[in-house]
């Protein structure tokens, strides 16, 4: 390997889904594109589904996850067939990827330890993930493959591992141009909100100076930011300039003492679908281990980003009751509905949120706002004893429609449940599923506002599950 591999190597691993703690991860699927970055184009492509040593493995949710069956797979190659290309495609080069920092790096070494051979060691990661979301802000809601391809009009994710590289590359370069349009004229964008409700104002120069640090080039194709200038060092290798957010980026992944990598929180799968594995529930979480901290956000403004451990705090709370149905009557900027609900919030929860608007409310007033603080538990006069939180499910363009990022599930058993398919993204279907009464299980994180004077932390909704065997005898609307 030479100083010369300065192609970005984007991938993506498909995998088996766990169905018990402990269970670990199976690679299902590898497919990478080597990217050339002066121009964002395909110089090599490798694609390949891999069969796992134990082919019991692929139950019935990792078929649900992907669409790999063991028929597919059944006359495909082992990771130790295929270990040799694997290696050669990542070695020495840097990593690009979707959440690759929490997922598919971690896949990788296993798989390389798996079969007793040394893993390959990137020269720099570039996690796409975290960089949006600092950069491009919530504007595609969880910032998740799906909402972004679904915010740029770029069709539905298919879990696959190459047609999901593909459309990652894509993304970024539709970010990208969006972000340097706004570098170049900001007052104007700005004024018409074409930018996160959050960020913060900046000057011509300012636009004009940010617009340098992307190192545009206007002989190149559009999008076609130059990246070559940051790959001579690790600690070079994320767009925008931004060395500040690679310190974030790592922070998330701790190296042991024999050289590999190992996620900051166990990847163990306690729940039925990749990703919501990092969510805790109530009695799971620390309060000492509760922290805020101001994190980069968009055109140099910043957000309050809540901490647990270090990581950012998810939750999930089951057996949660809708105390009132669906909201709609608000709306964002960009004129989408703001759909919400509430619903009553437990005792352990109560502590922890209160907690966490002390922390953050605090820091608010240091860094300098001057915004009412909106505490994110409601106790309402009289009925002190009965605590609610609203729940936000957040929203994104489709065409000339919107729609709900939320991933949401009916669960009709104890032990059955199956996603819910909307024949239209109707408000209407929606509040016919959540009303007062319902039962769900809940996973969200927390995002910070502050806007028109007021601040707060928000309850962001990623997954609902509803539960099909509530008390449906009342249904309340929010006055």
């Amino acid at each position: 390997m030479g100083d010369e591999r300065l192609e970005v190597a984007f991938f993506d691993v498909e995998t088996t889904v766990p169905t018990r703690p402990g269970q670990g991860f199976s690679i299902l699927e590898f497919g990478a594109i080597l990217v050339c970055p002066r121009k964002l184009v395909e110089q090599e492509v490798y694609s390949t589904l891999v069969r796992p040593t134990d082919l019991s493995l692929i139950s019935t949710l990792s078929v649900r996850r992907n669409g790999i069956n063991r028929e597919e797979i059944i006359s495909s190659p082992t990771f130790d067939e295929i270990a040799d290309k694997v290696y050669d495609i990542l070695h020495g080069r840097i990593w690009a990827g979707h959440n690759i920092l929490k997922f598919d790096c971690h896949r990788i070494r296993e798989a390389f330890a798996g079969i007793n051979r040394p893993a390959p060691e990137p020269k720099g990661i570039i996690d796409t993930l975290a960089l949006l979301t600092q950069r491009f802000g919530r504007r595609a809601g969880d910032m998740k493959m799906a909402s972004l391809a679904t915010y740029f009009g770029l069709g539905r994710q298919t879990h696959r591992s190459l047609d999901d590289v593909r459309m990652n590359l894509e993304v970024l370069k539709y970010c990208s141009t969006v972000l340097f349009l706004e570098s170049s004229l900001p007052d104007i964008f700005i004024e018409n909100s074409w930018v996160s409700p959050n960020a913060t104002t900046r000057s011509c120069s300012n636009g004009r100076a940010s617009l340098e640090k992307l190192d545009f080039n206007a002989d190149t194709p559009s999008a076609s930011i130059k990246i070559e200038s940051l790959v001579k060092s690790t600690a070079e290798i994320i767009p925008f300039n931004m060395d500040e957010l690679e310190e974030s980026l790592l922070s998330d992944v701790i190296e042991d003492e024999s050289g590999s990598y190992s996620p900051g929180s166990s990847t163990t799968a306690t729940e039925s679908f990749i990703g919501y594995t990092d969510f805790l529930e109530p009695n799971e979480i620390s309060i000492p281990s509760i922290s805020v901290s101001l994190a980069p956000f968009f055109r140099g403004s910043q957000k309050i980003k809540v901490l647990h451990d270090n990581g950012e705090l998810q939750v999930c709370c089951r057996q949660m009751k809708v105390r009132f149905d669906i909201s709609k009557k608000y709306v964002d900027k960009a004129g989408l509905p703001r759909l919400s609900f509430v619903v009553d919030a437990s005792s352990d929860l109560c502590k922890i949120l209160d907690v966490v608007d002390d922390y953050a409310q605090k820091l608010s007033v240091d860094s300098g706002s001057s915004s009412e603080w909106r505490p994110v538990v409601t106790r309402k006069p009289g009925f002190k004893n009965y605590p609610t939180v609203r729940l936000n499910l957040p929203t994104v363009i489709d065409g000339n429609t919107f729609c709900w990022t939320t991933e949401i599930y009916q669960k009709e058993s104890w032990t059955t449940q199956k996603p819910v398919i909307f024949s239209k993204f109707d408000v209407e279907e929606l509040e016919s599923l959540i009303k007062a009464g319902s039962i769900v299980d809940a996973y969200f994180s927390m995002d910070s506002y502050d806007v028109q004077q007021n601040a707060g932390i928000r309850l962001v909704a990623s997954k609902l599950i509803v539960h099909q065997f509530p008390d449906l005898t009342c249904s309340r609307t929010e006055t």
